[in-house]
């Protein structure tokens, strides 16, 4: 079973994906660094209950889900459709950015 920190450090990884969000995104939101952010997603550190509702907020999501934990098969794979979803997502705005990059270039 995950301890505390890893469930919080995968949900806001989790959310952030969903959202499209990159660390450095999210962290602007929440008022944090980024290299703080990377931090907690990595269980290194423990965010404040300031830092956790500013997380919450950015995450559009009660701070109370930041700590959701559930092992049933339904939510592992809606888990993994979410982080799908969150890299499909990411990976067109990218491909967007540097298509219109290239555009400016030429």
């Amino acid at each position: 079973m995950a301890n505390i920190r890893e469930i919080l450090a995968g949900n806001i990884k989790e959310y952030r994906r969903k959202y499209g969000f990159s660390q450095d995104k999210l962290a602007e939101l929440a008022n944090i660094s980024s290299q703080y952010l990377a931090t907690v997603e990595t269980c290194r550190k423990f965010p404040t209950p300031e830092v956790l509702d500013r997380l919450a907020e950015a995450l559009k999501i009660e701070t109370h889900e930041l700590f959701a934990f559930s092992s049933t098969p339904q939510a592992e794979l809606e888990k993994l459709r979410q982080g799908i979803i969150g890299e499909v997502v990411k990976a067109i705005k990218e491909s967007f950015i540097e298509e219109t990059r290239n555009k400016k270039k030429k």
